[in-house]
C-alpha cells in the first residue's frame, strides 16, 4: 500500500504555485498554445533533457541554466512550433521569449526555463507569443493546472495530469505533474514534454538525483514508435514551501519523497503511453528473473517496442513467437530454456517451449481465441521471466495501428 493518496489539483497542488495557458495563435487550429507555470518563490530546479544531436534551442537554453544551478520561479511553453533545427534566429527567439517573460512577471531571466513543442524546423510564431504574454501572465492561478495542461498538447487527444499528498513531519507534502505526447515518444532523457512541481525544500543534487532515477523508471521505459524527439524536456520544481525540513541526503524522508516522485512519473508516462498516436490499448510488459534492474528495463522496453509485437496486439494475435524474438535481441544475455511468457492469465511458453494449446490445434483454438479476446482490453499484460536473477524493469508501449501511418503521413500537410 503507498504512503500518498492522489488529489486534484495537477501542478498547482503543491503549496506555492499557479498556473495558466491560453490561446496566442501559435496553433493554426487556434487551440490553447501557451502555458506558464510560476512558483511564488525560487525553486529548486532539476531536469532530463533529450540525449538527440539534434535539439531545441529550448533544450540547449535549459540545459545551461540547470547546469548552473541557479534555480527557477517559472516555466514557459509554447506549442505549436518546435524550435528544433532553426538556426542562429532560433536561439535569438529563445532569449527573447524568456526575456518577455521574466519582465512580465518581474523576475530575473535567468530565472525562467523553456519548452516548446510541434513541427521541426519552425520557428516560433514570436509576435502571437509576445502579444499573448500579458493575457498569459496575468490569467496565472491557483486552479490553472488544467489550463496549462490543454495548451501544451498536439497531437494528444487528451491532456494528462496527476496530484500525490503525503505527510511528512506531520505536514502535507505534494508533487503535482502535467505532460504531453502521442507521437514521436521514444525518450532517452519524445515529442514529449513533463513538467513536475513540489513544495518539499530538497538540495539541488539530490533533487536531480532523485527525477534522474525517477525518469529511468517511468519516461525512459516508454515507446510508442521508437523515435526520440529533439525537445524532449522533464522539469521539476521544488519551492520548500511545505514548511518542512529540507531534505538534503538520503533516508528514510528521501525515499518516501523520491517513491512518490516516480509515482507521479510513472503515470504521467502510462498516460503518454496510452494516448499513442492512433492506438487503441495501453501495452505494459513486465520482466523479472533478469541479472540486475537495468537489463529487465531494456528486454522491457525491446519488446514493447517492437513493431511486430505493437502489430500482433492491434490484430488480437497472440503471437508469443515475436515476444520471444524481442526479448532474445535486447542484448542481454540469458538461456532460453529459461525463458517464460504469459499474456495476461494466459501462460503460453515455460522453460523456453510453447505449451501444448499453443502447438495442437484441437485443444488449443478455444484458449486461442481465449487470448486474441483478451488482447482487446484496454490495457494488455505481457510477463516474461528469462530466469532466477533479481531484476525487474517495466515499459510501457501501446498497439500499432492503421491510424499512427496516417496520423503522421498527414502531420504537416
Amino acid at each position: 500500500m503507498s504512503d500518498w493518496q492522489e488529489i486534484l489539483g495537477g501542478v498547482t497542488a503543491p503549496k506555492g504555485y499557479r498556473a495558466a495557458g491560453i490561446a496566442a495563435g501559435l496553433k493554426p487550429s487556434g487551440l490553447p498554445d501557451l502555458a506558464l507555470i510560476l512558483s511564488d518563490v525560487d525553486a529548486i530546479a532539476a531536469g532530463v533533457l533529450t540525449t538527440s544531436q539534434v535539439r531545441a534551442a529550448c533544450v540547449d537554453y535549459c540545459r545551461e541554466r540547470l547546469q548552473a544551478k541557479l534555480g527557477a520561479r517559472a516555466i514557459f511553453c509554447n506549442a505549436g512550433q518546435a524550435n528544433a533545427a532553426t538556426g542562429e534566429q532560433g536561439w535569438q527567439d529563445t532569449l527573447a521569449s524568456a526575456k518577455a517573460i521574466a519582465e512580465a512577471l518581474k523576475i530575473p531571466a535567468d530565472s525562467v526555463l523553456l519548452a516548446s513543442t510541434g513541427v521541426i524546423g519552425q520557428r516560433i510564431r514570436m509576435d502571437a507569443l509576445l502579444s499573448g504574454i500579458p493575457e498569459l501572465v496575468s490569467t496565472a492561478s491557483e486552479t490553472g493546472s488544467d489550463a496549462a495542461a490543454q495548451a501544451i498538447v498536439t497531437t494528444d487527444l487528451v491532456p494528462k495530469s496527476i496530484a500525490l499528498e503525503t505527510t511528512i513531519d506531520n505536514r502535507p507534502v505534494r508533487i503535482g505533474g502535467i505532460a504531453k505526447g502521442s507521437g514521436m515518444i521514444n525518450p532517452n532523457m519524445a515529442t514529449m514534454l513533463a513538467f513536475v512541481t513540489c513544495d518539499a525544500a530538497v538540495s539541488p543534487s539530490l533533487w536531480q538525483q532523485m527525477l534522474s532515477r525517477a525518469a529511468d523508471k517511468s519516461f525512459n521505459q516508454i515507446t510508442v514508435d521508437g523515435d526520440t524527439s529533439t525537445n524532449d524536456t522533464l522539469i521539476a520544481l521544488a519551492n520548500g514551501q511545505s514548511r518542512t525540513a529540507a531534505i538534503t541526503q538520503m533516508g528514510l524522508v528521501a525515499e518516501k519523497l523520491e517513491a512518490m516522485l516516480t509515482a507521479v512519473c510513472q503515470h504521467l508516462a502510462k498516460a503518454v503511453a496510452r494516448d499513442g498516436e492512433g492506438a487503441t490499448c495501453l501495452i505494459e510488459v513486465q520482466v523479472s528473473g533478469a541479472p540486475d534492474d537495468h537489463a529487465a528495463r531494456r528486454i522491457a522496453k525491446t519488446i514493447v517496442g517492437s513493431s511486430l509485437v505493437k502489430s500482433a496486439v492491434f490484430g488480437r494475435d497472440p503471437n508469443w513467437g515475436r515476444i520471444a524474438a524481442a526479448a532474445g535481441r535486447a542484448g542481454v544475455p540469458f538461456e532460453q530454456e529459461n525463458l517464460r511468457i504469459q499474456l495476461g492469465d494466459f501462460l503460453l511458453m515455460e522453460n523456453g517451449q510453447p505449451l501444448a494449446f499453443a502447438l495442437d490445434a484441437a485443444s488449443g483454438y478455444l484458449k486461442q481465441a481465449a487470448a486474441g479476446e483478451y488482447l482487446k482490453e484496454d490495457t494488455v499484460l505481457i510477463s516474461v521471466s528469462i530466469g532466477n536473477g533479481h531484476g525487474r524493469g517495466t515499459a510501457w508501449g501501446c498497439d500499432l495501428s492503421y491510424d499512427y501511418v496516417k496520423i503522421n503521413a498527414e502531420y504537416t500537410t
